[in-house]
C-alpha cells in the first residue's frame, strides 16, 4: 500500500468511517459475547425482549447500523446489565496525524527491511516537525 501524500493517511472522512466500523463491531461483538455468557441463543434472548431471532442476528452482525438506544436498554435489562452510554471529546488533530504516522512507519517496516537509521533518514524528509523529532527515534527503533 502506498500513499502519495499524508492527506490519504489523514482523511477525516475516512477516520470517521472507520471510527464508526469500530464502534459497530464492538457492539456487536458485546451483544454476542453477553448472551453466550448469560447462556442464552438468540432465540431465546429474542423472547426475553420482545422481538425476533433474526433481529438478534442483525444486531450481533457488525455490519448493521440500526441498533438503536431503547433496544440496547431492553438487551441489557434482559442481560441483568446496566446500559452506560459514554461520550468524549474527539482527539486533537496533532494525536490523529501521531497515529497516522506510526500507521505509516509499520507498513514501511513491513513493505521493506530497513534499518533503523535509514527509516530515521527517510522519516525526518518527509516529516520535520517538532514532535516528530522525539518521536523518530523511538518509532524507527520499535519493532
Amino acid at each position: 500500500m502506498r500513499f502519495s501524500s499524508w492527506r490519504q493517511v489523514y482523511d477525516p472522512e475516512r477516520k470517521a468511517a472507520l471510527q464508526e466500523e469500530r464502534v459497530n463491531a464492538e457492539v456487536a461483538r458485546l451483544i454476542h459475547d453477553m448472551r453466550n455468557a448469560a447462556g442464552l441463543s438468540q432465540q431465546q434472548l429474542a423472547e426475553l425482549i420482545g422481538t425476533t431471532q433474526s433481529v438478534i442476528s442483525r444486531l450481533e452482525d457488525a455490519d448493521y447500523e440500526g441498533r438503536s438506544l431503547s433496544l440496547l436498554e431492553r438487551i441489557a435489562t434482559a442481560l441483568n446489565q446496566k446500559l452506560t452510554v459514554v461520550m468524549t471529546a474527539r482527539e486533537p488533530e496533532e494525536l490523529e496525524i501521531r497515529e497516522a504516522f506510526h500507521r505509516v512507519v509499520q507498513m514501511l517496516r513491513r513493505s521493506r527491511d530497513c534499518r533503523s537509521t535509514t527509516l530515521q533518514r527517510k522519516l525526518r524528509s518527509i516529516a520535520p516537525s517538532s514532535w516528530l523529532s522525539n518521536e523518530i527515534p523511538r518509532i524507527a527503533h520499535r519493532r
